[in-house]
């Protein structure tokens, strides 16, 4: 299948989340290891998640309607944030699981083959992450970045549970296996929070990040050379669409033809830079003392014209 859209990077997740979860599951019949079944329950997670991106990328893919006018990108954030939610509780579910068996551990069988059948999940695991990870620069997509984490954690996950069982099987310490499965659960808590975090601040309308506001900054350059200021930048990000806004200050004696030509001028430059932005400018004239009233938030200093 080739690759042309989000979704089908998705659909390979789902795919992937199948097989893995069955190959997990297999290895925990084999051994026995709450390790390995915290692991088949985090693929199941995994499954569920890419389902939602799934569903989320096609609601992101629709164009913009008259309740939508800037499109439906959005809801990529409550995608990720709802694979933070899940990676969260499947990270209580391990500890809770694992307590029991802390005070009543139990031997664990098989567990060669158990260990051979969750590497190659590992494998499978890993290969899919890069692949999303590579989907979501290639689109910019946030769900997908998000679904390629949440398989990272899951291949670490399981390279923690085989460390575990095998040392389990070399020391007959058999409580390894429990605090093993704890410690791995811990480490999803902290990619799920910062899951959670990322789909906030998403939501939250946050200002592009600081290198990409200095591409802006340095975009500009040429025009204030050219006596053209500018203030009130404001800037976000919806999923893989930008949005920058200005407004941009000439001469007051220039016509509406020169004004408007600069500004397309403006917006053809950071467009250049940011594909898939919408960039509104607001025209004011230099002279005029209420131009200056709303000065923005995002820009830490004035241009040399404008100040």
């Amino acid at each position: 299948m080739l690759l042309r859209s989000p979704r089908h990077f998705a659909l390979v997740s789902i795919g992937a989340a199948l097989l893995t979860m069955g190959l997990k599951l297999l290895a925990w019949s084999l051994t026995g290891s709450l390790g390995l079944l915290a692991d088949a329950a985090e693929s199941l997670v995994n499954l569920l998640a890419a389902i939602i991106t799934t569903w989320a990328l096609g609601v992101a893919a629709r164009p913009p309607d008259e309740d939508h006018a800037y499109g439906h990108t959005k809801v990529e954030y409550f995608a990720s944030g709802a694979e933070g939610a899940l990676i969260l509780i499947a990270a209580f579910a391990i500890v809770w699981e694992a307590i029991p068996h802390l005070l009543h551990p139990h031997a664990l069988t098989l567990v060669g083959p158990g260990l051979l059948v969750a590497m190659l999940g590992a494998a499978i695991n890993g290969g899919v992450a890069f692949l999303l990870m590579r989907g979501s620069r290639r689109f910019r997509s946030v769900a997908l970045e998000a679904d390629s984490r949440h398989l990272l954690t899951d291949v670490w996950t399981t390279v923690g549970v085989i460390v575990g069982v095998g040392l389990v099987e070399l020391t007959g310490w058999q409580i390894l296996d429990p605090l093993i499965a704890i410690a791995v659960a811990a480490n999803i808590i902290w990619v799920s929070v910062r899951l959670l975090r990322d789909s906030g601040l998403g939501l939250l309308d946050t200002a592009l990040p600081s290198e990409e506001l200095d591409t802006i900054y340095s975009t500009m350059i040429p025009f204030e050379e050219r006596g053209i200021s500018y203030h009130a930048l404001r800037t976000r990000r919806s999923a893989s669409r930008r949005f920058i806004s200005m407004h941009v200050l000439v001469p007051g004696t220039w016509s509406v033809r020169q004004g408007h030509d600069i500004c397309e001028q403006i917006e053809a430059a950071l467009r250049a830079q940011f594909p898939e932005t919408t960039v509104f400018t607001h025209l004011e004239p230099q002279e005029d003392p209420a131009a200056f009233e709303d000065q923005g938030l995002d820009r830490p200093h004035q241009s040399p014209a404008g100040a």
